[in-house]
């Protein structure tokens, strides 16, 4: 992801190194610790955002250098699997304590660039499939998406879609989705609408974003355009599907001096289709005085018939930020 302002904040704070830095990588023994967190820490007590109950949450912090910066993350039941956009994983299970058991932490154990470099690794999206296991991630800068075998063992293959090819190199894929009759979707987190294919003015084509429908696994192609249209000053971070269809976006703002909020977007099923635009409808937003962050991974999951949110944020491993699990239920008749 890029963030420049973040980046241009940190330079003028901290000494630059002029080299190129070696990613860095888990190795050894796991190592992390957690603590609870409010959804409103002046008052302990607020439950409610929008059309969203908070049921807790956490930050995450660890001593080793290759943790942070998750942008993506899967669970299913009281397995967790976060990805960070350095090609980093970590895997823990998680009940109702909030405290992680068995903890494991790998790498990625391939990707799109020759070295382990920052650019080598940015995966942004995430997708599994529930009945075999296997894993789709989508990768900025080269805007692939690659697929691995179940507990990412080894990559199975790759794809460049010619329909990716023009977004841009650090505002690519940085959603994607398995929808529940198969299908995938990416969004990208940047890259507009070109104007000769949008209908509307060019104030409208600012928020307009470049999106693909595959009719299955993404590594066989014939990917379908559409589009979405992003709240002003926002970026799409991150999109699961809902049971029924429907597509949860979530949208990423940056603000000077140093401030992140987001919004958490619903978008009906059929707007989900080649040629549509698409538009979500807002459900909550995350902002100050609430607990806010870069927030840039979602998944959802089902418990006793209540669909829930599970929420993961992006530190960029910078000190300014924190690494956010946060989880909330969706209250559907809130929805208007």
């Amino acid at each position: 992801m890029r963030i420049l302002l973040s980046c241009l904040l940190i330079l003028a704070l901290v000494p630059g190194w002029t080299g190129e830095q070696r990613l860095a990588l888990f190795a050894g023994k796991p190592q992390m610790d957690v603590h609870r967190v409010e959804l409103d820490p002046r008052d302990p007590s607020r439950r409610r955002v929008g059309a969203l109950t908070y049921l807790g949450g956490i930050a995450l912090t660890s001593r080793l250098p290759a943790f942070g910066g998750y942008s993506s993350l899967t669970v299913t039941g009281d397995q967790f699997l976060l990805l960070s956009d350095g090609g980093n994983i970590i895997r823990f299970r998680m009940g109702a304590d909030w405290q992680p058991h068995d903890l494991r932490f790998s790498n990625l154990p391939a990707g799109p660039g020759t070295g382990w470099q920052k650019e080598d690794r940015d995966s942004e999206s995430l997708a599994v499939d529930p009945k075999t296991g296997q894993f789709w991630v989508g990768f900025e800068g080269y805007n692939q998406i690659w697929r691995y075998t179940p507990d990412f063992a080894r990559a199975e293959g790759r794809v460049a879609p010619r329909d990716m090819k023009d977004w841009p190199p650090n505002g690519g894929a940085e959603s994607l989705a398995r929808m529940p009759d198969g299908r995938f979707v990416t969004i990208s987190e940047e890259g507009r609408v070109r104007r000769k294919a949008w209908r509307g003015s060019d104030e409208s084509r600012r928020n307009s974003r470049q999106a693909l429908i595959f009719p299955g696994d993404p590594l066989k192609g014939h990917a379908r355009r559409f589009a979405y249209r992003a709240s002003p000053h926002h970026d799409v971070a991150d999109a699961a599907a809902l049971p029924d269809g429907s597509l949860v976006v979530v949208e990423r703002r940056f603000r000077l001096p140093f401030r992140f909020s987001n919004r958490i977007m619903l978008v009906p099923a059929p707007q989900i289709a080649p040629g549509r635009v698409a538009q979500g409808q807002l459900l909550a937003e995350l902002d100050s005085p609430l607990i806010h962050d870069n927030f840039e991974g979602v998944a959802v999951t089902q418990e006793a018939g209540a669909t829930i949110l599970w929420l993961v944020s992006d530190d960029n491993q910078l000190f300014l930020q924190r690494n956010y699990l946060l989880k909330f239920r969706l209250e559907r008749e809130a929805i208007r």
